[in-house]
């Protein structure tokens, strides 16, 4: 039966706290290192798969990102993309030194705003054999005009705000994460804040906040943009009901991949983490993984 054990690797200096699924056996198996999405933890909807992959041979990791959940890291969520593509990075490399993981295939899959970092990290890194983009945050442009012009003005007001105060050197301003629509938040959708919570367990160590100035940041990235780049197999899971990571450039990104592979499915965001999508969409990865790998 497939174990998991705590794990803690370092980035940059600090710790980052992790766990890993090993399956039965001693023998050298593929892995997946998987990389969550905006300002949540390992245990946000991620151990469900995790599990899922041990049980089908693979070894899985997931981690929490540094300045948040069980991490280190002395400014506490605080969203830094460049920092995240630090902590993926690390992830990868920890990954390739365990024992019984075969360093030569290692996947990377990444939900959501991992999403993003998945397709930076796989357009440059190497040791990506292979890579899932779910739902992924794919073109911050596309979020343009989503808001309404008065939250616009006053998320812009908070997100310059923060960045004013990092600057100085003073504590950072803090916004929820997810709020209802019309309200002050980073994600504001219909589904946002029930989708936060349909994924967060009671141990979760999940906080409804993050620095301002990471709606900046957001808008003007652009990951998907890096697709065309990844020269190994990617597949990419779209929800064509997906309010909060719009479809249609996630679609873009995996067709100009050389290896791409697109799975659209008839559902929103949060869907792809429970019954009954999380069958469908785990089943999906699984089969890439044993065709990849």
């Amino acid at each position: 039966m497939p174990v998991s054990t705590e794990v803690r690797f370092r980035s940059r200096g600090e710790e980052c706290a992790g766990t890993l699924f090993m399956p039965d056996g001693d023998s050298l198996v593929p892995a997946v290192v998987l990389a969550h999405g905006f300002t949540a933890t390992r245990k946000d909807g991620l151990v469900g798969f995790g599990e899922r992959f041990a049980d089908e041979g693979f070894a899985a990791l997931t981690f929490d990102y540094r300045g948040f959940g069980e991490s280190e890291g002395t400014e506490r969520q605080v969203l830094s993309i460049k920092r995240e593509l630090q902590d993926v990075a690390a992830a990868l490399h920890f990954m390739g030194a365990q024992d019984r993981v075969d360093p030569n295939r290692i996947a990377l899959w990444g939900s959501s705003l991992g999403g993003g970092l998945t397709f930076e990290t796989a357009a440059t890194n190497p040791a990506v054999a292979c890579a899932i983009a779910q739902v992924p945050f794919s073109d911050g442009f596309s979020l343009l005009g989503e808001l309404p012009p008065l939250a616009a003005t006053r998320l812009s007001t908070e997100a310059i705000k923060d960045k004013i105060a990092a600057s100085l050197g003073k504590p950072r301003v803090m916004i929820p994460a997810a709020g209802p629509p019309g309200s002050l938040a980073a994600m504001t959708s219909e589904d946002a804040l029930p989708g936060f919570e349909s994924i967060t367990p009671p141990d979760s160590l999940h906080k409804n906040e993050v620095s301002a100035g990471v709606a900046l940041d957001i808008l003007s990235w652009r990951p998907g943009r890096r697709a065309k780049e990844i020269l190994c197999p990617l597949l990419v899971q779209v929800a064509d009901r997906d309010l909060d990571t719009p479809p249609c450039p996630a679609e873009k990104a995996g067709n100009s991949a050389p290896q791409g592979e697109i799975r659209v499915y008839d559902c929103g965001h949060f869907d792809v983490y429970n019954d009954p999508w999380f069958e469908q969409v785990v089943t999906d990865q699984v089969d890439f993984l044993k065709r990849h790998l």
